[in-house]
């Protein structure tokens, strides 16, 4: 894998009466990313300050062909769509690999 490494941090804010739905849709994105994407180096989400509807997702991607090209998937897409309605705050933060404790 050639390039520097894309790191992004989104950070969403749920509908709190589609939050169980929207995991489930988001769990589904990550499986199929990590499993039909190798430039796809982890796609990760956690909960942030003790509010469940609050989520941080960690995208690393080998280089920023991966990344456009996971933006374009089905999986994606369908993930985008349908979560559209749930999301109330979103922001994206791009993140120095080196930050990470990546390698460019």
């Amino acid at each position: 894998m050639s390039g520097k490494l894309v790191v992004r941090i989104a950070e969403l804010e749920i509908e709190p009466a589609q939050l169980e739905t929207y995991r489930l849709l988001l769990t589904e994105e990550i499986e199929a990313a990590i499993a039909l994407e190798p430039g796809v180096l982890s796609l990760n989400a956690v909960s942030i300050k003790d509010s469940p509807h609050k989520i941080r997702l960690l995208e690393v991607y080998a280089n920023q062909m991966a990344y456009e090209a996971h933006l374009q998937t089905p999986h994606f897409l369908k993930y985008k769509n349908a979560t559209a309605g749930m999301v109330t705050t979103l922001r994206l933060i791009d993140v120095d690999p080196i930050i990470m404790g990546g390698k460019p």
